[in-house]
């Protein structure tokens, strides 16, 4: 099949996520058919370095050989049976390795299929928790300004993210945002943990004032995404977690895109030295395989919802929840982390990719607040270019590399893969793209 029929097709047939479909009649789809650990290869022949993960959910590279070789073992043994009264042994096996993973502080794992399901999850069993206690006004939810846990109808009450939050603001119930610790907000001789911690003062008198009718706290830890990698001091999180159970209020850790190591510790809440009430995962957990993802939480919240009522029960339900090839892919990632040592090998890779961006892209005149949280970098282009975020996707894709920026924000969140050759490639690649997009 012809490459120019198959993208007339695609845009024919396939309603493509977060796009203006009309853009396409001047920006060409990338028609892929083959991946090879972080190369993409399209159609043409073209071997584009995948800089973004696919949307941060590829972490060894696509067609692992042996999350591969997981995945074609389970399909000869169960490939689906649902978890309402049945289980097996995948998420059994997923499922207690997270919880030995949190030191059993998180021990009950509740599996959906993405994250904005697991946000939806979260919520949900944090508003019930409270209800299952006596106290159903506990029901609305705080989260970080400029935050994004999702795009479904409940988690978008928690994302604020103008594009996202306005289209559907009619079907929103609304939640209330306090300062996001922002370390590019630090005014003159001010520290990262001095924002967080000015942060932390402002979510403090909204708790004093709100505490009763607020179930929980959600926030992406370390590094808030969507927003534009915002990056900020672990100060908070310990100073949120003190705050949350001083006022009664749950905690939510959202580590659906920067937990499985992006940030340095296998969990983001790790470097704070806390533990969150529920914790989501999702995007990496299986490689960038299958859709999955999880809620894990305390005894204190499974307790709340132990007993003979239904109704007490957690009420929420999902076709695929846990389905067995998609915990395989989980357990081999895992298997990865453990037989590679990644997160040690990680460190000596992101050190050198830190280096290549500050090399390139230190003294750029259009170029601010470069900044690094383990395995993903970001900078911030200074440009009145309304079109700059697709001018520079478009240019990087000439150069080899995918890269997608949020805005005006550049960034690298690549797979664990990456030699120095690779990096190499892809700072210039994102160099000749910036030059290209600026002109």
């Amino acid at each position: 099949m012809s490459h120019s029929n198959l993208l007339a097709r695609s845009l024919k047939s396939v309603w493509h996520p977060c796009t203006q479909m009309k853009q396409h009649e001047t920006l060409p789809l990338v028609p892929v058919v083959r991946g090879e650990g972080p190369w993409l290869i399209d159609a043409d022949g073209r071997r584009l370095l995948d800089g973004i993960s696919s949307w941060w959910v590829n972490l060894f590279g696509h067609c692992n050989p042996r999350i591969n070789a997981a995945v074609r073992e389970q399909l000869d043994t169960l490939e689906h049976v649902m978890l309402a009264g049945f289980t097996h042994e995948p998420v059994v096996e997923l499922s207690e390795r997270l919880s030995t993973m949190t030191g059993q502080r998180l021990g009950h794992a509740f599996y959906a299929s993405d994250g904005a399901s697991a946000t939806e999850i979260a919520l949900k069993m944090a508003a019930h928790y409270w209800r299952n206690h006596g106290r159903p006004e506990k029901c609305r939810f705080l989260s970080l300004a400029g935050s994004y846990h999702g795009e479904t109808a409940g988690a978008l009450a928690v994302t604020d993210v103008a594009i996202f939050r306005d289209a559907y603001a009619p079907l929103i119930r609304a939640g209330t945002t306090v300062a996001s610790p922002d370390a590019r907000q630090a005014r003159d001789g001010e520290s990262a943990a001095d924002v967080a911690r000015r942060a932390a003062a402002d979510l403090e008198a909204c708790l004093a004032r709100d505490h009763h009718r607020t179930a929980a706290l959600i926030v992406e830890p370390l590094v808030q995404g969507a927003s534009g990698m915002v990056m900020y001091d672990p100060e908070y999180l310990r100073l949120a977690r003190e705050l949350c159970d001083r006022y009664e209020v749950l905690l939510v850790a959202d580590e659906i895109a920067v937990g499985c190591s992006r940030t340095g510790t296998f969990f983001a809440c790790e470097q704070a030295g806390i533990w969150p009430d529920f914790l989501c995962l999702s995007k990496g957990i299986t490689g960038g395989y299958l859709p999955l993802s999880v809620v894990l939480s305390t005894d204190a919240v499974y307790d709340a919802f132990y007993d003979d009522a239904t109704g007490r029960g957690f009420l929420h339900s999902h076709s695929y929840t846990g389905n067995p090839l998609a915990c395989s892919a989980a357990l081999a990632t895992l298997d990865i982390f453990e037989q590679d040592d990644v997160i040690r090998a990680n460190r000596a890779r992101a050190q050198a990719l830190g280096d290549a961006a500050r090399s390139r892209f230190g003294d750029h005149p259009a170029v601010a607040h470069l900044r690094q949280r383990g395995m993903i970098v970001a900078f911030d282009v200074l440009t009145e270019r309304s079109d700059f975020s697709t001018r520079f996707f478009s240019a990087a894709l000439d150069q080899g590399v995918l890269l997608r920026p949020l805005g005006n924000t550049v960034y690298f969140m690549p797979p664990y893969v990456l030699d120095n050759a690779h990096i190499q490639h892809l700072m210039a690649g994102a160099a000749a793209a910036l030059t290209a997009a600026l002109r």
